[in-house]
């Protein structure tokens, strides 16, 4: 937990430095599983063909689930720095201990579903034969690793919390790194021990995981201690704000897979066009992630501190550099228009793609608002608020995928300016909201004594407050 005083923390005198330095941790460690799941696919291409499809097929189903199970680390890390900010040591080992025991208990249920489920699960992907049975095997033996994913979660939300980034990224780096050692030992076997295949990849990272998961909680425990006490108000806080992201991520996610079905009922060209832009898309995300998650933990714990005005001091310089990145990017974009196009896309698919991408590099700096907002509302557990958005702009975003004509030239380019569209709804909103302040804004200008309670985020006071408030009467 961060020891000094709100009013002697370093975002008081350094705000650009403290807030840079808070960043660049969380990319690493957010960059760190995809490039070994690049990893895990060279290994398995080896393999041949029907390994690499299965493989993909499990990696999709799983991330699927797990992403959803994300709130425990947000609803976590915004709870933890509360607490943080009101010196409330107790608070943020309880509030901790529940959610690494929430993390193991959703893991345990998900190996009893996620075993019988592993077949009907690979065959709604499209799996067959070979593919299927490999597929099965690999979702299966990866379940056992699920708590162990789960806990980890929550325990980088918690670390996150109180601001130490660095011990997350030290685990992610670790865990990847046991994953690739242990991918090369048990995928093509070596002395007595046998090449396992696809299965050899998934007991590989359940391996690792474990691993992490033990790494995590010691790191955790040694810097709050975990408290026993289970408060059932604190589950209720956590479990409604993960009712409230779980609403969130689903209708995220439905967003971008009816975006996928349109490009691909346009043809297998327009089809590899979209997935292109997408990929590129989603890794410029983990860049402005990287931010949000920064800003989350600070404002969090300014909020907690009752430093209103510090918290909306902490959201000009996240979304000013939001914003800085995501021109950048979208120059970037532009500027390395003909690599993409050689790189990413076969020639036949080059005249959808380049319109395509030209819209998405454009409003790259209007996407970097919309995750910046996410992660300013995250940390003041205006969870709901951002529920409500994301329902808003999905709605409009599928009205808009419906009425397109995919059988037209320019359908490609469409796709993407509706989804520009479900971006801007999501970034005037999450602006508006903290200036000037719409609705029962969190970060509304108020009083410093003001209290931080906003979203169903329960507020107490620490014992500091505690021993003033005593003086005082």
């Amino acid at each position: 937990m961060n020891e000094s005083a709100p009013n002697e923390h370093p975002f008081l005198r350094f705000p650009h430095a403290t807030l840079v330095s808070l960043s660049i941790p969380v990319l690493f460690s957010l960059v760190a599983e995809p490039l070994t799941g690049l990893v895990d696919t060279a290994f398995v291409a080896r393999l041949g063909a029907v390994s690499l499809a299965a493989l993909g097929v499990g990696a999709v189903v799983l991330a699927g689930v797990f992403w959803i199970f994300n709130f425990l680390g947000i609803a976590t890390q915004t709870h933890v720095a509360q607490a943080a900010g009101r010196t409330d040591r107790q608070r943020a080992g309880r509030l901790t201990a529940l959610s690494l025991a929430m993390g193991g208990g959703f893991g345990l249920l998900m190996i009893m579903v996620g075993w019988p489920a592993a077949s009907p699960a690979a065959v709604a992907m499209g799996a067959e034969g070979e593919v299927h049975r490999l597929a099965v095997d690999y979702i299966q033996v990866r379940c056992l690793g699920a708590p162990a994913v789960l806990v980890t979660i929550a325990a980088f939300g918690s670390l996150r919390g109180l601001q130490d980034m660095g011990a997350p990224l030290r685990v992610a780096i670790g865990i990847n790194a046991i994953n690739v050692f242990l991918d090369a030992l048990l995928i093509f076997g070596y002395g007595p021990i046998p090449a396992l295949g696809v299965v050899g990849a998934a007991l590989a990272s359940a391996i690792s995981q474990w691993i992490g998961a033990g790494w995590a909680v010691w790191l955790v425990h040694r810097r709050i201690r975990l408290t026993a006490g289970i408060s059932i108000q604190d589950a209720r806080d956590l479990l409604r704000a993960g009712g409230d992201l779980f609403v969130r991520t689903g209708l995220l996610t439905v967003f971008l897979l009816l975006c996928t079905r349109s490009a691909t009922r346009m043809g297998p060209d327009a089809g590899a066009a979209h997935q292109a832009v997408r990929q590129v898309w989603v890794f410029t995300a983990l860049l402005l992630d990287a931010f949000a998650i920064s800003g989350q933990s600070l404002i969090g714990y300014f909020q907690g501190s009752r430093m209103i005005g510090e918290a909306r001091r902490v959201a000009g310089f996240v979304c000013g550099w939001s914003l800085g990145i995501g021109i950048a990017v979208g120059l970037l974009m532009i500027a390395g228009t003909t690599v993409a196009v050689r790189l990413l896309v076969p020639a036949s698919a080059a005249a959808l793609f380049l319109p395509a991408w030209q819209v998405a590099a454009i409003a790259q700096p209007l996407n970097a608002i919309s995750f910046a907002t996410d992660g300013i509302h995250w940390g003041t557990g205006d969870f709901r608020f951002l529920r409500n958005v994301i329902a808003l702009a999905t709605i409009c975003g599928s009205l808009g995928l419906a009425l397109l004509d995919e059988s037209r030239q320019e359908a490609l380019t469409w796709i993407w300016i509706v989804t520009t569209i479900w971006i801007v709804i999501r970034a005037f909103f999450g602006m508006a909201r903290i200036w000037p302040g719409i609705g029962n804004s969190p970060l509304a200008n108020k009083s410093p004594f003001d209290g931080p309670e906003a979203g169903g985020i329960r507020s107490e006071p620490g014992p500091k407050a505690n021993r003033e408030a005593k003086r005082e009467g």
